[in-house]
């Protein structure tokens, strides 16, 4: 994944090769499409792998918290790094070129440098620092000594049976549906503010096209020192009161930009808000499916997969719905842009968080449960089918929320 990341990237966000102003738009799409599917590819792999993980790591609830909330963190200090990159470039550009507040072809490198340039340097140092672990003794090619409880033979010892619920068990849990759905309305949520905040920066509010990096900036910041809280948190209030709180901070904030169209540098603080609210509502939604999970990491990454896939579907068709309503007739912005990005940032995080709230309350009103019906079980180490477990016993429920 790390490989097709590395080697797509770049081709990205460079003009195709061999393409010139008369080139038509469908073959510089053609062009394209080949490597924005490896990056996909690659970044799912990267992602889920990544994401799965964490079960496999610690089994307790707050400890998923608090290695999501770790990786969250991590996440978010790329980001800063990236537009504190763009922040300085654009700075840098302005106090050495003619001095110009909106975008435009000449910023085209300045996006180039801060998006391929920090990710290529993190990968590379990544595949070049990493290596695997394991315990000592079989990192040198010797076996575990024996202790004086360790069994003369291996079948010797006896586990009970442990159930086995496969990718497809997935699909007939209800609580797999609840969860993807949260999941998805979180998504929507973090990635489509995050994809408009520029235009309603640039188109509605008319401000300078520095605050297209200081601003998701201040978001990040304040997402970054917001993950730190969400172990204690969650500890105290749970799962679902934490992921409210969050989808209420998410709300005050549609509902300032509602009220507010011309707001000026209060901005910094709508910004604090936004951030605070998608970090928490992200962690929170990403403990809930580690906790979907549970003990059958097995089917792991198929449940990151399936909610990864949920989420990209939802996105995609949202994006596409906004653009389709778009006022404007070409792809310059006209004096419709103005309501219109003031209203889709609106609707992506207000609207949808509604949406989300729905979702929570059929979670609180029928709690997420994993059963175990007809599940294959592990049978005990030398012992007959018959004895692996009854019926009665494969019949089991497991609460995680």
């Amino acid at each position: 994944g790390t490989v097709c990341v590395l080697l797509s990237f770049p081709f990205i966000f460079n003009p195709c090769l061999g393409c010139t102003e008369a080139t038509p738009q469908w073959a510089a799409l053609v062009y394209f499409i080949p490597f924005i599917v490896i990056f996909q590819f690659g970044w799912a792999a990267t992602q889920i792998s990544h994401l799965s993980l964490i079960p496999e790591l610690v089994t307790s609830d707050h400890e998923k918290v608090e290695l999501t909330a770790f990786r969250y963190a991590f996440t978010v200090a790329a980001n800063i790094t990236v537009y504190g990159v763009a922040w300085l470039l654009l700075h840098f550009q302005v106090r050495h070129s003619e001095p110009t507040d909106h975008l435009g072809k000449h910023d085209i490198p300045v996006f180039r440098v801060s998006t391929a340039g920090p990710g290529r340097a993190a990968q590379l140092g990544w595949g070049l620092g990493w290596r695997a672990r394991g315990p000592a003794s079989l990192l040198h090619g010797r076996l575990p000594e024996p202790e004086e409880h360790t069994p003369l033979l291996p079948g010797a010892q006896k586990s009970p049976p442990r159930p086995l619920l496969l990718w497809k068990d997935r699909l007939q849990e209800p609580a797999f549906y609840q969860v993807a759905m949260l999941y998805m309305a979180t998504r929507l949520i973090v990635n489509l503010s995050q994809t408009y905040i520029a235009m309603y920066l640039t188109n509605s509010l008319l401000l300078p096209k520095k605050f297209i990096a200081t601003i998701p900036l201040v978001m990040y910041i304040s997402g970054f020192l917001s993950s730190f809280l969400m172990k204690p948190v969650n500890k105290w209030i749970g799962r679902n009161l934490t992921y409210f709180v969050g989808l209420v901070i998410v709300l005050v904030f549609a509902g300032w930009v509602a009220l507010d169209s011309q707001i000026g540098a209060e901005v910094y603080g709508a910004a604090v808000l936004l951030g605070a609210g998608s970090a928490t509502i992200l962690v929170t939604s990403l403990s809930m499916t580690a906790d979907l999970i549970g003990t059958n990491t097995h089917s792991g990454a198929f449940v990151y997969g399936a909610m990864s896939f949920t989420d990209k579907v939802a996105n995609g068709l949202a994006v596409m719905a906004i653009q389709n309503l778009h006022p404007c007739p070409t792809q310059l912005c006209c004096a419709g842009c103005v309501e219109f990005y003031h209203w889709v940032m609106v609707v992506v995080t207000g609207g949808v968080a509604v949406g989300a709230t729905i979702c929570l309350c059929c979670i609180m009103i029928w709690p997420v449960r994993v059963r175990f019906h007809d599940v294959s079980v592990l049978p005990l180490a030398g012992a007959t089918p018959g004895e692996a477990g009854s019926t009665e016993e494969r019949r089991q429920s497991s609460t995680v929320n």
